[in-house]
């Protein structure tokens, strides 16, 4: 096949995929699947495209990195389908190529992650290369070596990038001494210490069906889709040996560290304890959030820093809960003479949220939109996927989606001001990286500092 030909057929696959409109959210079918190994899946059958989408998620993330050796998962999920079975890398990719299939993998801190794009014709070669990666990686040495050089690369990029360097401070800080804390993508020193016998243990521990969440979005009916799932996943052990991760307490509250970068703007990344995804509290949360910082150019913060101020041309803040922790984090870049000024609003703004809650015009403007752009999430065959496979990991239930607005709406103007309290009413970790004007670094003081 040539060039031209397989890159039209790339072209037809990505047509596909952004052209399959999903019904609206509630009218979502989902079927649940269960192979005849065993393994379950949730299943929306959409014959009208002739296109598939599956994703997939296991239990054992970076977290599973050993200390040392910080950056092996992600390492493997870069790696997984650079050769795998028969077929050196060249030839792996050769395959994907010229039959329009895409192959990703990503490893967070929680979850091994991976999806597969193909259309119907190609579908058993998909889901065998899909099998081969998982089951029968290569890591031959050239590939490991190519794959470590580029990661290196990436990593020294990022030591003279404020944002880089803000972020992973911040992660550092508020988890020192625990997994979560450890950078994904490893560090200079620990990626050189990571072996080509660590990148097949890795698999061996980790990759296990007890732990496998698994979706399949298109033209594919059950019978056919068990079938693949087997064939897949089949191989895998039934259980994972993972290593224990205990429950991380936030720590460095109530401290700013500055890090001194010679840099246009200054950035700042900020945070503390957040909510977990299946805490009752989570969606009066979600919202308060949503108010703060998490609604773009309709929250509090967007407003006081950029449009009222123009302090900075954007800011955001989100929950982000993980598997043994929770958090609340948000960030913003500003002009190092206005570093002082920009600090002191979020300040302001979040204790302000927090003495007050929002008021009932904030939360009702909140639930409209909430309810009206959850559609969006479900648009594509790619992101029904994965958000099927979200909500497995968060345990919500197939019935999820028909509850959610029922959910939104039963979240009172009470629980969010009793919320904002509790999110808000404690110290938030700052990492500011730049040369600001004015501004200090602050130690944690007095009882409740986390660090």
């Amino acid at each position: 096949m040539t060039p031209a030909s397989a890159a039209i057929r790339c072209f037809v696959l990505t047509a596909a995929l952004l052209g399959l409109a999903a019904a609206p959210a509630a009218a979502t079918p989902i079927e649940r699947v269960i192979s005849p190994g065993g393994i379950e899946a949730w299943l929306v059958h959409e014959p009208s495209v002739p296109l598939i989408a599956m994703d997939f998620a296991m239990i054992g993330g970076t977290s599973e990195d050993p200390a040392e050796q910080a950056g092996l998962a992600h390492m493997v999920a870069s790696l997984i389908d650079e050769g795998a079975g028969d077929l050196k890398a060249d030839a792996f990719h050769r395959q994907l190529e010229e039959n329009a299939i895409e192959l990703s993998f990503n490893a967070d801190r929680d979850h091994f992650r991976g999806s597969l794009r193909t259309l119907t014709a190609n579908r058993d070669l998909g889901f065998e290369l899909m099998r081969l990666s998982l089951t029968a990686p290569r890591f031959d040495e050239e590939a490991v070596e190519r794959i470590r050089t580029q990661i290196l690369a990436d990593l020294r990029r990022a030591t003279t990038s404020p944002n880089d360097i803000a972020s992973e401070l911040w992660w550092r800080t508020i988890f020192a001494g625990h997994p979560y804390g450890q950078p994904v993508q490893g560090t200079l020193e620990s990626l050189p210490r990571i072996g080509i016998a660590d990148l097949k243990g890795f698999t061996r521990r980790v990759f296990a069906r007890s732990t496998l969440k698994i979706s399949i979005v298109g033209d594919i009916d059950a019978a056919s889709a068990g079938q693949l799932i087997d064939k897949t996943f089949g191989g895998l052990p039934e259980k994972p040996e993972l290593t224990a991760v205990a429950a991380a307490v936030p720590q460095g509250l109530g401290r700013r560290v500055l890090v001194d970068l010679d840099v246009p703007q200054t950035v700042i990344m900020f945070g503390g304890p957040g909510v977990a995804r299946r805490d009752p509290d989570f969606f009066p949360a979600f919202m308060v959030n949503h108010i703060l910082g998490g609604g773009a150019f309709s929250s509090r913060l967007y407003r006081e820093v950029r449009e009222k101020r123009g302090l900075a041309y954007g800011i955001s803040t989100g929950l982000f809960p993980l598997g043994h922790a929770a958090l609340f984090t948000g960030g913003t870049a500003t002009r190092a003479d206005r570093t002082a000024d920009t600090l002191d609003v979020i300040d302001g703004e979040v204790r302000r949220m927090a003495e007050s809650g929002p008021t009932a015009e904030e939360l009702d403007k909140t639930k409209s939109f909430l309810k009206g752009s959850y559609a969006l999430n479900f648009d594509t065959s790619s992101k029904i996927a994965a958000q099927l496979v979200q909500i497995q990991l968060d345990h919500l239930g197939i019935d999820y989606i028909d509850k959610r607005n029922g959910m939104i709406d039963a979240v009172t103007l009470a629980d969010t001001q009793r919320v904002a309290k509790r999110l808000f009413d404690g110290k938030l970790l700052f990492t500011v990286v730049g040369r600001p004007e004015g501004v200090h670094a602050k130690e944690a003081a007095g009882p409740g500092s986390g660090g």
